[in-house]
């Protein structure tokens, strides 16, 4: 019977959410256009496939790439390596890249993501972090209803400010992610302040989701990592910066050493896979979309409150359902675990992960360690107890998982 009840229950929330699918389809045709004009204008060969070693001196596939990835995000360079080891490492690469002792960064989207805190850092903490390098810091709160506070803002915005930070995707918070035309109003605001300014945009998680990307809107430098949407679920490990081609150099010497930049590096046999995972990433991020559309409809109408909400804009890969308490919250992760491919027998538990200030559960069956392209979960266990869910490299993934997390709730009496 439950079976039965479950089968209708997607069937109906998969009829329900045809037009928001149809709105999907659409920008993945627009991004895999895009993606491909940007191969042929650079006259991708297999040629541009070997793996180089050692300097990797005048690796022609590492720069062609670069170029490729410029085109795609509308930027004037880019600097795409294996070498970024996570997408904190990426960022922090950027933005020690063109912040200098006495500068000041100014995040314009509340507090960011708990493992970019370590970055920023405490005057003094002697972990090497920004403020540690002597780098002033602030943030401006958004309002309660997520929107930026402009006027914060405009207080906040002194002279030595060098840097604005914008966080695109939400985060462990229950707020609406920006979308690429909110960004763009945030540039303007802060150019027509100070037009010397340097706005980053911390752009995981948002890639393709939209038919434009934050380069495109007036954003100076954005990054991501390549183990979640532009990787494609393929790439095995790595970063990219893309911008400004004065800034992107500035990050380059921050990865390598001055003088060096992005002039060197081996790319060790990843160059085929990054360019392969940039290829197929506007499909599968429209795959991982049309998973987190069909879960939220799911579970509204199951009685939880979801955000965004099945009918709203897209503008990352993230669903975020809400819980009543932490029991909800670790079923949920731990069914979606359930239905992965690989480890599906391993039960996630909360732990004390690095980087983050409470335990964390995290299911994260998945090809590629911790890559968020592919089907996983994860949560604070915090009040409110909010379960974070994202991926599906097939939409057919996303689908089961959504049935383990109901299934385990069920098995457990929580539903």
């Amino acid at each position: 019977m439950w079976e039965e009840s479950m089968q209708q229950l997607l069937e109906e929330a998969e009829r329900t959410i045809e037009p928001r699918t149809r709105l999907i389809e659409r920008t993945i045709d627009r991004n895999q256009w895009k993606v491909i004009r940007a191969f042929q204008k650079h006259k991708v060969s297999d040629y541009h496939f070997a793996g180089s070693t050692g300097y990797g001196y005048n690796d022609r596939g590492r720069e062609v790439l670069d170029l490729v990835y410029a085109d795609s995000f509308g930027a004037e360079a880019a600097l795409v390596r294996p070498h970024f080891v996570s997408g904190t490492h990426t960022i922090g690469t950027a933005l020690f890249g063109v912040l200098r002792p006495g500068d000041g960064l100014l995040y314009i989207t509340g507090k960011p993501y708990d493992t970019l805190l370590n970055v920023i850092g405490r005057p003094g903490d002697g972990s090497g972090s920004l403020q540690d390098w002597g780098v002033r810091y602030d943030e401006a709160a958004l309002l309660e209803d997520g929107s930026p506070d402009y006027a914060a803002i405009e207080r906040k915005l002194e002279a030595h400010v060098k840097v604005v930070g914008i966080q695109r995707s939400r985060g462990y918070d229950w707020r609406p992610s920006f979308s690429v035309e909110q960004i763009g109003e945030m540039v303007r605001f802060v150019k027509a302040i100070n037009p010397d300014v340097i706005v980053f945009v911390d752009n995981c998680y948002g890639e393709f989701t939209e038919e434009r990307e934050p380069a495109e809107v007036g954003a100076d430098l954005i990054a991501g990592s390549l183990i979640k949407n532009p990787g494609g679920g393929i790439a095995a490990s790595g970063g990219y910066i893309a911008g400004r081609a004065a800034l992107v150099e500035q990050a380059a010497f921050r990865l390598t050493a001055p003088g060096i930049g992005g002039e060197v590096g081996a790319m060790m046999g990843a160059t085929r896979s990054m360019f392969q995972g940039l290829f197929l990433a506007p499909h599968l991020v429209g795959q991982a979309l049309k998973g987190s559309v069909l879960a939220a409809a799911v579970f509204e109408r199951l009685g939880f409150a979801t955000h965004p909400r099945w009918d709203e804009p897209r503008t990352d890969l993230i669903q975020a359902v809400r819980f009543s308490g932490p029991e909800h919250l670790i079923a949920f992760v731990q069914g979606v675990q359930m239905a992965s491919a690989v480890d599906a027998h391993v039960v996630p538990e909360p732990w004390d992960m690095p980087g983050y200030e409470h335990p964390v559960i995290m299911a994260a069956g998945t090809f590629i360690q911790g890559g968020s392209l592919e089907l996983s979960a994860d949560a604070p266990i915090r009040e409110p107890y909010i379960a974070y869910m994202q991926g599906g490299l097939t939409f057919s993934h996303a689908k089961l998982g959504i049935i383990h997390a109901i299934n385990n709730m069920k098995t457990r009496r929580l539903l």
